[in-house]
């Protein structure tokens, strides 16, 4: 017999400020008990270290979170100049010092524009990434390393906010899979005095934007169940993107039995995916299988 799943049936997209020093599952967990979810996940990890928007999706709205995690991401962050740590960042051992000097603003404005479009970057060994089923960072704990392929990723803008005499604190947009930490270190190796991050937040995740953020706290204080669920953005704004089609009771029967039906799909070629609703309900993601044909890719479960 199939055990129940504890929790309520909340589907949604919580927008979380992420605490700094939290990781980003018990941030997701702390949330998905404030809101008697029985099923919960995120968009794509932050550091413990960093802060800011970590789109969590609940319910129904989790078969649709991969759309995000290929989503172009905004974060703000501060370049500690003269040091180099063993993570990257302000959490690992300082483990190479060098003397700075003094750079003006073009000196850094050319320097970042080498780190603008196409690059390649390493992967750190303080990550996620896994080698043989583990993650690199558990290696990286008990002292090893492990050769990491380059990987390309797209650094759309980085942007000199602010400067002072231990550092500077960049804007940067970017594709998904880049390391913030890597690009500061390898920022750090073309200014020739090293560098780590002390700080990070990410401020916009895809169509996601920080000014629409909770924090835990916030989420906490809402009080009753209702009013913490009027803070989720329904499932659909993950696929707000793709185009849509409005169906008959007829036509959305048939789709929701796992069946093909006929609408126009002018303009649509094989394979495209697109939005499905009924009388306005989101019922799940269709694929464009010919001319005038669509069958179901991935529905949600209910409509309630």
């Amino acid at each position: 017999m199939a055990r129940r799943r504890r929790g309520l049936p909340v589907d949604g997209v919580l927008l979380l400020d992420k605490p700094q020093g939290m990781s980003s599952n018990h941030a997701l967990q702390r949330a998905r008990r404030l809101l008697q979810a029985q099923k919960a996940g995120h968009t794509g990890t932050l550091d413990p270290m960093a802060t800011g928007l970590l789109p969590v999706c609940l319910g129904e709205a989790t078969k649709f979170s991969s759309h995000l995690l290929e989503a172009d991401k905004v974060y703000r962050t501060r370049v500690r100049l003269g040091e180099i740590t063993a993570t990257g960042d302000a959490e690992g051992e300082v483990i190479e010092r060098r003397a700075v000097k003094s750079f003006d603003d073009d000196e850094i404005e050319s320097v970042l524009a080498r780190f603008r479009g196409d690059i390649e970057q390493v992967p750190p060994m303080y990550s996620a990434l896994k080698h043989r089923g583990r993650p690199l960072y558990q290696l990286a704990r008990e002292g090893k390393t492990i050769e990491r392929a380059p990987r390309r990723v797209t650094v759309y803008d980085t942007r000199l906010l602010g400067r002072d005499e231990a550092g500077f604190e960049l804007e940067v947009t970017c594709s998904k899979g880049t390391y913030i930490r890597t690009l500061a270190e390898d920022i750090g190796q073309a200014l020739e005095c090293g560098a780590h991050i002390t700080a990070l937040r990410r401020l916009r995740t895809g169509p996601f934007a920080d000014d629409a953020m909770l924090t835990l706290e916030a989420l906490e204080a809402r009080g009753g169940q209702a009013e913490r669920e009027a803070a989720l953005l329904p499932a659909d704004v993950l696929v707000a993107h793709l185009p849509c089609f409005e169906v008959d009771d007829m036509s959305a029967g048939r789709l929701l039995q796992g069946q093909q039906a006929l609408t126009d799909t002018a303009g649509l070629s094989e394979d495209s995916p697109a939005r499905l609703y009924r009388d306005g309900v989101f019922l799940g993601l269709v694929t464009v299988i010919a001319a005038g044909v669509i069958a179901p890719r991935r529905l949600v479960a209910s409509t309630h």
